[in-house]
């Protein structure tokens, strides 16, 4: 019958590196390029999902040429002495199955993370944080001096570019409550993946996705360097408790959150000492944005100052958690149905080329079962498949009932049939595979979907419907990347096809 296949995903990476993608939070219904170099795991608005590739370690030659070279007319952001690392735009080569994919790339200093082994084991531990609210980490590289992370990149700027040098509009107020409603939800994430240390949380670290979705770096989810170094800000704005001991603890982020919430109402860089003074005196229309007059109500404006001034308290066992931040800003929200890129004011873009599917890959995509059973139905047999198969009557018959039950949709009947052909065939059938993979899909079956579609490739390894079968299946095991990638294979292989046919 022969044996299973998998495709590599590169080089291994540590013991502790494996890099499976849990699902979105399935109590969450809703499902940019600066300073952390920045597309995300997420729902389109359409339903469809965009895949993020699977973490892996990339090889230096291949960052170098999506880089050109690490070329200073591609740098996005470049910090100072105290956290010195430089992240470039990159486009990855067009030839691997993830090609033309925008990556943004953080190069480290030299001397950052002298053990690579280290290096790859906390690149590798942040790569397994996903989130539909993160910038997430697809790779880390390790040769030599370098040490680099690879993210999606973010088409559409920081938070600092929206609120402090904005060009045609002021970030609308409804915005602004989405930004801290979703980074407190980002945070949440982190949180139950016990990452509870996120560094220099700041508005360059909040980037806006091709839907102008804002989402927060993974970069903060990784010290700068092996020593720890934390905060690269004015001293004005860094936690308390890390000024006095040197070190970051989980409140040290609610903290961070604050002064975030202080750029938000304000639209400005204040520091956090003097936005409290303001407080403290009610002076809060001196802190509010002018740019935002008649756009909120106070009641709005007072609760999101009240929340800035509880997370900026001196005492961190004084402050909020998490969870009082989401219970706090997310019933704020007044136009849940408005699209971000519609708030914002800016036209979508893509971040990943545009993959060109046949209508069997269509259908795979779009879960359209009906049409790719009318397709598999069309498609019929290969003239010279099963050939070197003995064509006893018994085999005919059981092939012919097996066909018929299948145009029926009488799946269970054709799952029956088909085992029975299967057991009989000394040479397997590519089709046999993959009509009883969809029977087993229909019957609610999809790992056994799954075996069979990867037999249908084993039989015939580069044609297009067993890795159309393959996405579909994966789809309906909730492996949305997985899937991705098998709808590029299957794409790649029908280019492929075509490409030798006109020559």
């Amino acid at each position: 019958m022969g044996c299973f296949q998998s495709k590599p995903a590169g080089k291994p990476l540590p013991p502790d590196a494996d890099a499976a993608l849990p699902p979105d939070d399935p109590a969450d219904p809703e499902a940019a390029n600066g300073a952390d170099g920045a597309g995300a795991d997420g729902d389109d608005k359409d339903g469809a999902k965009r895949a993020v590739p699977v973490f892996r370690e990339f090889g230096l030659a291949e960052l170098r040429a999506a880089t050109k070279g690490f070329s200073a007319d591609l740098i996005v952001s470049e910090s100072g002495e105290k956290a010195p690392n430089v992240v470039y735009r990159g486009r990855l080569d067009g030839g691997r199955l993830d090609g033309g994919r925008l990556i943004a790339v953080k190069r480290f200093s030299r001397l950052s993370w002298p053990d690579p082994q280290q290096f790859l084991a906390e690149a590798a531990g942040v790569g397994k944080v996903r989130h539909k609210r993160l910038v997430n980490l697809i790779g880390c590289c390790a040769e030599g001096d370098e040490r680099l992370l690879v993210a999606e990149y973010m088409p559409n700027d920081t938070l600092s570019k929206h609120l402090f040098h904005w060009d045609k509009q002021p970030l609308p107020w409804e915005m602004r409550l989405r930004v801290a409603h979703y980074i407190a939800q980002a945070l949440d994430h982190c949180n139950a993946e016990n990452r509870k240390i996120y560094h220099d949380l700041n508005a360059y670290r909040v980037l806006f996705d091709e839907e102008g979705d804002p989402r927060l770096s993974s970069f903060g989810l990784m010290k700068n360097s092996r020593d720890g170094k934390s905060y690269s800000t004015n001293l004005a704005y860094t936690p308390p408790e890390f000024l006095r001991t040197g070190r970051v603890i989980a409140e040290s982020v609610i903290y961070s959150y604050g002064t975030v919430l202080l750029d938000l109402l304000s639209g400005k860089h204040i520091p956090p000492s003097h936005a409290l003074d303001l407080i403290r005196g009610k002076n809060i229309l001196l802190l509010m944005d002018s740019s935002l007059e008649g756009q909120y109500a106070n009641e709005d404006a007072s609760k999101l100052v009240d929340l800035a001034s509880k997370c900026l308290q001196f005492e961190a066992r004084d402050r909020p958690n998490i969870k009082y931040l989401l219970s706090s800003v997310g019933p704020l929200q007044k136009q849940k149905e408005v699209a971000s890129h519609v708030l914002m004011g800016i036209t979508k873009t893509a971040s990943v080329l545009p993959t060109i599917l046949s209508p069997l890959g269509k259908a795979c995509a779009g879960m359209d079962l009906t049409a790719v059973h009318d397709i598999l139905l069309k498609t019929g047999y290969k003239d010279d498949e099963g050939a070197e198969n003995e064509q006893v009557q018994e085999m005919l018959n059981t092939k012919k009932f097996g066909d018929i039950a299948f145009r029926d949709k009488d799946f269970k009947t054709a799952i029956d049939y088909y085992s029975k052909l299967v057991g009989m065939m000394s040479v397997p059938s590519a089709t046999v595979f993959a009509r009883r993979s969809f029977s087993y899909l229909m019957n609610g079956q999809s790992e056994l979907a799954l075996r069979d579609a990867m037999q249908a490739q084993v039989c015939m390894p580069e044609w297009p419907t067993a890795f159309y079968l393959q996405a579909l299946a994966l789809s309906k095991l909730g492996m949305e990347t997985d899937a991705q990638d098998m709808l590029n294979d299957g794409a790649t292989f029908e280019a492929k096809k075509q490409n030798s046919w006109r020559g």
